[in-house]
């Protein structure tokens, strides 16, 4: 599949595969410590391109993964949103993770709503997923309300130390949010009404 086609669009944003036009982007929207204050980082050029060739790879795959987000007014890269299917060791994977980064020039716009709206509805829709979650530390408030927002539930029992990275670092600790279908398409039909 061409890099540059777009795989889903919003009002706002375009969501596409990567290619190397993105890795200065990627990698300066990576270098703000308010971007990473939750997230190891910054990211380097090789980081980047490996985190693309996964991505890609995993749409090839399973035809969802992060999507490289650009704004349509300027078609600059601005972070990215999407379903990544996660299958590392814990009770609740394999499973499917709605995810987004903006960089912060674009934070308190909605972006992150509205793009991880689009990628719940295709993977809801389009896959007929019938689970999709999300997860941070408990300290990122913003993520937190995006989830919210979505209609995600958190799963108290189910929150975890995350497997990628050491129990005793200080970003281990997750919540765990989940989203239905069957609750999805309930709230999406109430607020069509």
């Amino acid at each position: 599949m061409d890099s540059t086609a777009f795989i889903l669009e919003t009002q706002r944003l375009r969501l596409r595969l990567w290619h190397d036009r993105d890795l200065e982007p990627y990698v300066e929207l990576n270098a703000d410590r308010k971007v990473t204050e939750f997230l190891p980082g910054p990211v380097t050029v090789d980081q980047a391109k490996d985190f693309f060739d996964q991505q890609n790879e995993l749409y090839r795959l399973f035809k969802t993964c992060y999507f490289a987000a650009e704004l349509k007014s300027s078609q600059k890269l601005i972070g990215f949103v999407g379903l990544k299917r996660q299958d590392f060791a814990a009770p609740f994977a394999p499973c499917f993770e709605a995810g987004w980064r903006f960089s912060s020039k674009h934070w308190g716009a909605g972006l992150a709503t509205e793009g991880a709206k689009a990628v719940v509805d295709y993977g809801f829709g389009t896959l007929g997923l019938e689970e999709i979650v999300s997860f941070t530390v408990p300290e990122n408030l913003r993520s937190r309300r995006v989830m919210e927002r979505l209609g995600m539930k958190h799963d108290k029992g189910a929150d975890f130390a995350h497997p990628n990275l050491p129990i005793e670092h200080p970003l281990s600790k997750h919540v765990l949010y989940r989203l239905s279908r069957r609750a999805w398409f309930r709230v999406d039909s109430e607020s069509a009404s």
